[in-house]
């Protein structure tokens, strides 16, 4: 090691690690396998004072810094230069049942605070996947599993701790610092490490759900099906449909490998009964392979999606839409179904309800006025990034007139820096040059920039 590195080590807890070690490679690998951090030095952080010891070597060097808990939304790669702070040791979870708030360190993951907080009948604003991190996922907004009752699991931060590029460790509310409080909820990660999020509870112990396969022989009929259904519903229940061609995997039923499948999910917080009277139109658009819809208590919510737990590589955005016109889906399932050239995953998830209706104290959160969010990704490494892009994109293209924005949440590029058009379609109008303020005063040289970058104005 280095003198420098040498001084880094000891004002740390964790490991600092170097390239050309098994211990380096494990501690910047992450989800994301197509892609990820290559750092000069890696540092395990097990707790706030070793990111902020973390952040003041980088920042008296100059260096540029990433964040990673999962390496589940990796953006841009840092590539042979500047430090990564892993954060996966810092689980620390603390419940107030009577506050109804949970208090997550930022290497915690969903499924673990959904097991702290079930006990008193409570759940948190969680995504579908439960192994996915709290604090990267409320950077972005968060696409909740009941999002159409909750709106974005951001509105119901109250508090984050970050250290922000001077190294001074701050405790950031509405109160304390209105603005950046404001940046951080769907801002990204651009304003400094967050070492931890106290965010609001909600009185769910239990809730009807659960998906629905079926072959899709007609993906267009399908989709078109799907969004009549959607028009019909009450806000207490939040769904999507995945299209795809299906894997021939053990996980899958054998009737559906090889062919192109729908995958309808289901959150309702209504009564069973209730809800299977909701769903019951859904069953006849196929014969279900696979049903799993049922009453069940919120600790099961993450079998839902059944989202991937192995980690694998993946390329793949969003646009957010204003309608999701009947007539445009045939060209969606021509460009991106069964017949596309590389192999796509389309999913649609409905938003509307809560989701559209600003809370008093709104974050950065854009396009709330969206009644829908269509993702295309490819995952794999048969059909690498360069190949799937034109293909995306031109989904993209053909829902423009109907497209109101971009959810970070959902935009995952391939390591390279993202353009800064692409950045500005995250944010309603006008807030992106808000957010390039907050960024000056808090980050002015731009170490915090492996994210959605927002520039410090001065920058480029």
């Amino acid at each position: 090691m280095s003198l420098d590195v040498e001084r880094l080590a000891a004002a740390v807890r964790g490991p600092v690690l170097l390239p050309g070690s098994a211990e380096y490679e494990r501690e910047r690998a992450g989800f994301q396998t197509g892609f990820g951090h290559r750092p000069a030095v890696a540092v395990g952080a097990t707790r706030a004072g070793d990111v902020r010891a973390a952040v003041r070597f980088a920042a008296e060097r100059g260096l540029p810094v990433a964040v990673q808990s999962t390496g589940h939304g990796i953006v841009t790669a840092l590539d042979g230069e500047g430090v990564l702070i892993s954060t996966r040791r810092m689980k620390a979870v603390a419940v107030d049942a009577q506050a109804r708030t949970v208090r997550a360190e930022a290497g915690v993951l969903w499924g673990e605070v959904i097991e702290r907080t079930a006990p008193h009948g409570l759940a948190p604003v969680s995504g579908s996947a439960p192994h996915i991190g709290v604090v990267g996922y409320l950077l972005g907004g968060g696409v909740g599993l009941l999002g159409r009752r909750t709106g974005y699991a951001s509105d119901h931060v109250r508090a984050f701790d970050i250290v922000t590029a001077d190294g001074r460790l701050r405790r950031v509310t509405a109160g304390s610092d209105p603005e950046l409080f404001w940046a951080l909820r769907g801002g990204g990660g651009n304003f400094g490490a967050v070492t931890a999020v106290e965010t609001a509870l909600l009185p769910v112990a239990r809730l009807y759900g659960g998906g629905l396969r079926f072959a899709a022989d007609s993906p267009a009929d399908v989709l078109r099906a799907y969004r009549d259904w959607t028009m019909t519903l009450p806000e207490e229940l939040t769904s999507s449909i995945g299209l795809m061609t299906c894997p021939r995997s053990p996980a899958l039923p054998e009737p559906l490998h090889g062919r192109y499948a729908a995958h309808v999910r289901i959150a309702f917080t209504g009564s069973a009964e209730e809800g299977e009277r909701l769903v019951a139109p859904l069953r006849v658009l196929g014969p279900c392979v696979t049903d799993t819809v049922r009453e069940m208590p919120y600790t099961q919510a993450g079998t839902i999606y059944q989202d991937p737990r192995v980690p694998h590589a993946y390329f793949g955005g969003n646009v957010l839409l204003r309608e999701l016109d009947p007539d445009v889906l045939r060209t969606v399932a021509d460009l991106a179904g069964p017949g596309a050239a590389v192999p796509c995953a389309v999913d649609v998830r409905h938003l509307g309800g809560a989701f559209a209706r600003r809370p008093p104290d709104p974050g950065a959160v854009g396009g709330r006025e969206a009644a829908y969010m269509l993702r295309v990704m490819t995952g794999g490494t048969a059909a690498p990034p360069t190949a799937a892009r034109p293909v995306h994109q031109r989904v993209y293209e053909a829902l423009k007139q109907w497209t109101v924005g971009r959810s970070p949440n959902s935009v995952y590029h391939d390591g390279a820096p993202v353009p800064g058009d692409r950045v500005r379609e995250l944010f309603a109008a006008g807030d992106f040059e808000r957010l390039r303020r907050v960024k000056t005063r808090h980050d002015p040289h731009n170490l915090f920039r492996f994210t959605h970058n927002i520039p410090p104005v001065d920058g480029n």
